[in-house]
């Protein structure tokens, strides 16, 4: 296994797509060696340096604790390291839309993180370990950063980011839900975190039928109509934002908290929860029988 390059820089940067290849190495993939650090940190666009936001050391800090902390489950860190790392690095959607910012994340300052939770277990067709280049600067849903932080951002509630530690507990919901457009309506994830948290939905073909079901409902039906939500105030995610310069580091064993925003109304997170239900009884699950 890899450990981090020997030059990580102070502070977070823009890395583009175009200058990501040459350091993206098959003994990268493959977890033999990774780059030095040095050259990488001269095709880099710098972001403004009177910004907190923008150091280093706290991402990394993070990435070090969930390597040790779960040594010997390593996709439990998802859970752990998600609602951390949307606290720690607070972001508008803007900001987190630019692939840029996590491609650096990834390559320049914990791309031994990468290599430890994402590299491949050896099979007979298979033998040879590798990670897939997507975790490194791939789609939001795949790659390693944006897909925690992401998932904190569209799970949390209000402040709240128990609901993030449950569904990133989950592998199948985050790998399928975040593809979901209707994901982005606030009561449809915490109806989806209700029916994951309580049980009635656990396996990964439950879970994918689901998601399915509630899709293609989705495309006739306004879910807004059945579970309402209240309009997003934007100023408490901005002082949140802006309170990043007096923040103490995150808590690792207690969860921090998010923007101080209104929660979920909760008579709408029933509503979808009992039309979920309903979709799911009836939604076609490979593998289960009639009548279970």
């Amino acid at each position: 296994m890899i450990s981090k390059p020997n030059h990580v820089p102070d502070r977070l940067a823009l890395l583009a797509a175009s200058a990501v290849d040459p350091f993206l190495t098959e003994e990268l993939l493959k977890a033999e060696q990774v780059h030095g650090g040095i050259d990488l940190a001269k095709v880099v666009e710098e972001l403004p340096e009177d910004d907190i936001r923008w150091s280093a050391e706290p991402i990394r800090s993070l990435v070090d604790d969930a390597m040790y902390a779960f040594r010997d489950d390593r996709t439990r860190a998802d859970a752990w390291l998600a609602p951390r790392l949307h606290a720690t690095l607070r972001l508008t959607r803007r900001e987190a839309a630019d692939r840029r910012l996590w491609n650096h994340i990834a390559l320049a300052i914990a791309p031994d993180y990468v290599v430890w939770r994402h590299l491949s277990e050896a099979t007979a067709n298979r033998p040879v370990r590798r990670v897939s280049a997507d975790r490194f600067r791939g789609p939001a849903d795949r790659q390693c950063f944006s897909r925690l932080w992401w998932a904190a951002e569209l799970f949390r509630n209000g402040p709240d980011y128990a609901p993030v530690e449950i569904a990133c507990g989950n592998q199948d919901l985050i790998h399928t839900v975040l593809r979901m457009e209707v994901i982005d309506h606030r009561p449809t994830a915490q109806a989806l975190v209700r029916l994951l948290k309580s049980g009635r939905v656990t396996t990964g073909r439950e879970i994918n039928g689901l998601s399915m079901a509630i899709s293609t409902a989705g495309a006739t039906l306004t879910y807004d109509v059945l579970g309402p939500d209240e309009p997003r105030d934007p100023v408490p995610l901005r002082e949140w934002i802006a309170e990043a310069s007096t923040a103490p580091p995150v808590a690792r064993h207690g969860l921090p908290e998010g923007p101080d925003e209104d929660p979920v109304p909760e008579e709408s997170v029933d509503a979808l929860t009992d039309y979920f239900m309903e979709l799911f009884e009836t939604a076609p699950i490979r593998g289960r029988r009639s009548g279970d």
